[in-house]
């Protein structure tokens, strides 16, 4: 029993400190939306505006609710160890085109149409990595809330 709780509290944390990294990312990237706009006098659309939603939601928030659901249901293992990092790369991959896409965007730069597809590819990739890994924690985490109601 006590091998089962430190392993809770070991991925609780880890998925609690990783919440945090991502708040701090979603206040950083929305400090910089904000504070490079207006340095550039930039009044249009960018990119840059979605990268702090995506960050605060996809990061903090889904980390958070992560914790919750893994002081309750004790779900990861190993494998979930492999799925959280494709996660992350995903997410980071999906930040940094919005990052380039949008920096484009302020500085009036014209992407050649290969160019264009190509970070909008990126981007795609990272929402995939990111789709796929969400639904297996999701299956992973409804598992365990299986087991618990069979058990």
């Amino acid at each position: 029993m006590k091998e089962k709780n430190r392993k809770e509290t070991r991925w609780t944390g880890f998925y609690a400190n990783l919440a945090l990294i991502y708040a701090v990312a979603a206040m950083v990237s929305g400090v910089f939306f904000r504070e490079f706009t207006k340095f550039t006098q930039f009044t249009g659309q960018t990119r840059l505006s979605v990268m702090h939603t995506h960050y605060f939601m996809l990061g903090m928030f889904f980390f958070l609710i992560l914790a919750l659901a893994q002081k309750v249901l004790n779900f990861s293992d190993q494998k979930t160890g492999g799925v959280i990092l494709a996660y992350q790369i995903g997410l980071n991959i999906t930040a940094a085109a919005f990052l380039v896409r949008g920096l484009g965007q302020v500085q009036g730069t014209e992407w050649s149409k290969a160019m264009d597809a190509s970070i909008s590819g990126i981007a795609g990739i990272g929402h995939i990595l990111t789709g796929i890994s969400m639904i297996l924690v999701l299956l992973k985490i409804k598992k365990s809330v299986m087991r618990e109601t069979v058990g």
